[in-house]
C-alpha cells in the first residue's frame, strides 16, 4: 500500500505547498474532480504523472454547478477512499477544500462562456457551466498548473473550458483524455454508483445507441435527423430511460448540423430515475 499523501484544505496551504515547486520551475499538473474517484479519474492522474513533476488532484463537490432540483446532496462522497486511490496512482497532493473555503461570502463574481453553453447540457442545466467555469478559474488561480486534465466523456465541458482558457489567457494547457468505459461499454461516472441493478443493466444502451449510429455513418448515412432517430430508437429499448437530449453537433463549436461534414459529435443525455448520465462519440464524415 502506498503511503498517504498530503490532503490540504485551505487555499493558503495549497499555495504554500506549491510555492517552492513554482520557484524551481517544476511543472504542475492539475486533475480537477468532484471525488468518488473511478478508473476514469485515475487515467487522468496517470496522464498527469507522465508529463509533470508534481500532480495535484482537487476533490471538491462544487455546489454552484448543481441546479435546485439536482443531486448535490446525493452526490457520492468518499474522501478516504479517494485519498488512497490518489496515492496509489501517483498523485503528490490533494486539495480538498470546504464550500466556505472556496466561496467565502459574499460571493458575487462569476465566469461565464457564452455560445458553447447554449445547447446540450447547458440547455437542460441552466447555470451549470457558469458554476464549472467559476470554480475552475479559481482552481487555476490557486494552483497555477501548467496542465489540467479532463475526460472526453464531458465533451461540452472540455470545449467550454478550452474556450475559457483561451479567451482569458490562462497560462494552462488543457489536456483531453479518452473516455474510459466498463466492459459493457458504459462510460465510467461517479453517478453510476447510484443506479439500481435494473438501471445499471439498461445503462449501456447509451453507448450502444451511439455505436448503432456510428455504423450507419460508416455505411454512408449523413443526415443528422436520421442518425438522431436511430439513436433514439435504440435508447427506447431501455424502458427505464428518460431521454433528455439526442443531438449531433460540430465538434469545434457545438453548433447543430443538418448534414454531417468534417468532425462531429453525437451526444446523448438520459435520466434513470434521479440519475442523469451523458455519453458521446466523435465521428468524421
Amino acid at each position: 500500500m502506498s503511503p498517504p499523501i498530503p490532503r490540504l484544505a485551505t487555499v493558503s496551504e495549497i499555495r504554500d505547498a506549491l510555492a517552492p515547486v513554482h520557484r524551481r520551475g517544476a511543472s504542475v499538473g492539475l486533475v480537477p474532480t468532484m471525488g468518488a474517484l473511478h478508473e476514469g479519474h485515475l487515467s487522468l492522474i496517470r496522464a498527469a504523472r507522465e508529463t509533470n513533476d508534481v500532480v495535484v488532484v482537487s476533490i471538491f463537490v462544487n455546489p454552484t454547478q448543481f441546479g435546485p432540483n439536482e443531486d448535490l446532496e446525493r452526490y457520492p462522497r468518499d474522501v478516504e477512499g479517494d485519498s488512497r486511490k490518489c496515492a496509489e496512482t501517483g498523485a503528490d497532493l490533494i486539495f480538498s477544500p470546504s464550500v466556505e473555503e472556496m466561496y467565502p461570502g459574499p460571493h458575487s463574481t462569476w465566469v461565464e462562456v457564452e455560445g458553447l453553453t447554449a445547447g446540450l447540457c447547458g440547455r437542460s442545466r441552466p447555470g451549470h457551466f457558469r458554476g464549472v467555469c467559476t470554480v475552475l478559474a479559481k482552481l487555476f488561480n490557486i494552483c497555477r498548473p501548467d496542465r489540467a486534465y479532463f475526460g472526453e466523456k464531458d465533451a461540452q465541458q472540455l470545449a467550454v473550458v478550452t474556450r475559457m482558457v483561451r479567451n482569458l489567457d490562462f497560462p494552462v494547457q488543457i489536456v483531453p483524455c479518452p473516455t474510459v468505459r466498463e466492459p459493457d461499454g458504459l462510460a465510467m461516472s461517479s453517478r453510476n454508483a447510484r443506479l439500481t441493478p435494473e438501471e445499471r443493466a439498461q445503462a449501456p444502451t447509451l453507448y450502444r445507441s451511439l455505436r448503432a449510429a456510428q455504423e450507419r455513418i460508416r455505411a454512408g448515412e449523413r443526415d443528422a435527423a436520421a442518425l438522431e432517430e436511430i439513436i433514439r430508437s435504440v435508447l427506447t429499448e431501455a424502458p427505464l430511460a428518460e431521454i433528455d437530449y439526442v443531438e449531433i453537433v460540430r465538434a469545434d463549436d457545438l453548433s447543430p448540423v443538418a448534414i454531417l461534414t468534417g468532425d462531429c459529435l453525437m451526444a446523448v443525455a438520459v435520466k434513470f430515475g434521479g440519475t442523469r448520465l451523458i455519453d458521446n462519440l466523435r465521428v468524421s464524415a
